[in-house]
């Protein structure tokens, strides 16, 4: 589990959002209700999905499933001309984030997850700071596969 170390430019993006927990998790029906409408976004940078989550500064010093966070499914525009309908936008700021290689199913990586945040954070040179985290779901990216790819973007600051 070794991230590549990577300064983010900013990113705008057009999707929708829900508010959610750990325990009442429905990013199925996040992902279902904008799926359909992807293709009415018309000026995206390229094909990637990016699966962002936007936590209270608090979620992990007090973590507890029931924490609420925004979850956000999104695709990277050049502009946020012509936002369709009923969709929001969310810029990212620019920021250095950990970024790591996941490859499986979507049931197995709550513990590669659980790895970064007990075992790679406390280990290295960086601490979690206080920004959106997120994934990139590329072309490598097939739903419950055990061969799909994401990346998972971590924001990190120095110790």
């Amino acid at each position: 589990m070794t991230p590549r170390i990577e300064t983010l430019n900013e990113k705008k993006l057009v999707g929708k959002r829900m508010t959610m927990s750990y325990a009442d998790y429905r990013i199925g029906q996040l992902w279902g209700s904008f799926m359909p409408r992807r293709k009415e976004i018309t000026n995206n940078v390229d094909n990637d999905l990016i699966s962002l989550v936007v936590y209270k500064p608090t979620h992990f010093a007090d973590f507890k499933p029931t924490n609420e966070f925004e979850r956000w499914a999104t695709v990277e525009v050049a502009s946020f001309d012509n936002v369709p309908n009923e969709m929001e936008t969310y810029t990212l700021p620019t920021g250095l984030y950990a970024v790591f290689l996941y490859k499986g199913t979507s049931t197995d990586i709550s513990s590669f997850y659980q790895n970064i945040f007990t075992v790679w954070i406390p280990n290295s040179a960086y601490a979690l700071d206080d920004r959106a985290h997120f994934e990139v779901l590329g072309e490598k990216y097939k739903n419950n596969d055990p061969s799909s790819e994401e990346e998972i973007w971590i924001p990190i600051k120095a110790k």
